[in-house]
């Protein structure tokens, strides 16, 4: 699968995900939709500070929400880790390439020094 993520959009993704109290909601969310309320309570925090996580989330594309009634109900976005998978496996790639030249690199080294 090639995914490619504009750099704005994957600094948002990094953003969303560096705070612990965002990465929590976000596994509490992979089990299934949940309110507002129910994010903020096991994490001990206010409902404000809760919305404000959320809104990183939404913006950085991991978590849709809708509103029925009074309560919001925020679910996960499954791709949403698709970029960022993306990028890290190109990185790997790239770095894995930088190993092989320099293995390459090494066992002609020790060629020359072994005759």
């Amino acid at each position: 699968m090639h995914v490619n993520a504009d750099p704005a959009r994957l600094d948002r993704m990094f953003f969303a995900l560096a705070d612990v109290n965002r990465r929590s909601m976000l596994d509490r969310l992979s089990r299934g939709p949940a309110s507002v309320s129910e994010l903020a309570e096991p994490l001990g925090i206010a409902l404000p500070s809760a919305v404000k996580h959320l809104a990183v989330l939404e913006q950085g594309g991991f978590v849709v929400s809708q509103k029925v009634g009074r309560v919001r109900t925020y679910n996960a976005e499954p791709k949403a880790l698709h970029a960022m998978a993306a990028w890290v496996d190109r990185r790997k790639l790239l770095l894995n390439a930088q190993f092989d030249k320099l293995d390459a690199y090494l066992v002609e080294q020790k060629g020359k020094h072994t005759r």
